[in-house]
C-alpha cells in the first residue's frame, strides 16, 4: 500500500512515528498521524485546513493540539466517552486527578518518563493502521490513483475516536474536506 503514497503521504506516516517517539508512546496511533497532519506546508493537506481555518495566521491548530493534548491525559478517551461514562457516574476529569495525585501529571497518558524506553523501530497501533487502510479506501472512492495527505486527513474524519472528535469540534468534517477540496465526495467510506 505505501508504494502508493505520494511524498506527502510517506512523510505524514515519518512525522506520526517521530511524535510517537517523543511522546514515548508505545504504538502510533491516530493522534500521532493528525499531528504530523497540523505540521504540513504546501500540501493539499495543510492546503484543506488552512482553508477550514486551523491553519495560518489566526489557525486553531494550537486548540486541536492542546485538544489532543486534553485527550492523552484522559488515556485517550474522547470526550463523548468520558461523557458516556458521566451518564453512568464515573467521573473521568475526578479520576485524571487522583490518579496524577498520586503518580503524578501525565500518568494515565502512558508516558514512560524516567524510565528505560527501547527505542527501536515504532509498530503502528490499530487505529493507526485502521485510519491508513481508510485512507486507501478514501483514495479509491474518490477514483484518486495516489494516496495524498488530504486521503489520511479525510480518513481521520471518517474513523470513530479522539482526532474525528477534534477535527469536528474545529469545524472539521469529512463533509467540509470534500468541499475545500473539490472532487466527488461519495460516501464517508464507513
Amino acid at each position: 500500500m505505501f508504494n502508493r503514497f505520494t511524498k506527502d503521504a510517506r512523510d505524514v506516516v515519518q512525522e506520526a512515528v517521530r511524535y510517537a517517539e517523543e511522546a514515548r508512546a508505545q504504538t502510533v496511533g491516530p493522534e500521532h498521524l493528525l499531528l504530523a497532519l497540523l505540521d504540513r506546508e504546501g500540501s493539499r493537506g495543510s492546503f484543506a485546513l488552512r482553508a477550514l481555518g486551523v491553519l495560518g495566521a489566526g489557525g486553531r491548530g494550537d486548540a486541536v493540539r492542546q485538544a489532543l493534548a486534553e485527550a492523552r491525559r484522559r488515556a485517550g478517551l474522547s470526550q463523548a466517552e468520558a461523557d458516556a461514562l458521566a451518564g453512568l457516574g464515573i467521573d473521568v476529569s475526578e479520576i485524571v486527578a487522583r490518579v496524577e495525585e498520586t503518580h503524578g501529571v501525565g500518568a494515565m497518558s502512558g508516558d514512560r518518563k524516567g524510565r528505560r524506553w527501547w527505542s527501536g523501530h515504532r509498530s503502528f497501533g490499530k487505529g493507526a493502521k485502521e485510519a491508513l487502510e481508510q485512507a486507501l479506501r478514501v483514495a479509491v472512492d474518490r477514483r484518486d490513483r495516489w494516496i495524498g495527505d488530504e486521503h489520511i486527513l479525510l480518513a481521520l474524519t471518517v474513523r470513530p475516536g479522539v482526532p474525528a472528535e477534534v477535527l469536528a469540534d474545529h469545524g472539521v468534517t469529512y463533509e467540509s474536506l470534500t468541499r475545500v477540496l473539490g472532487g466527488d465526495s461519495g460516501e464517508a467510506c464507513a
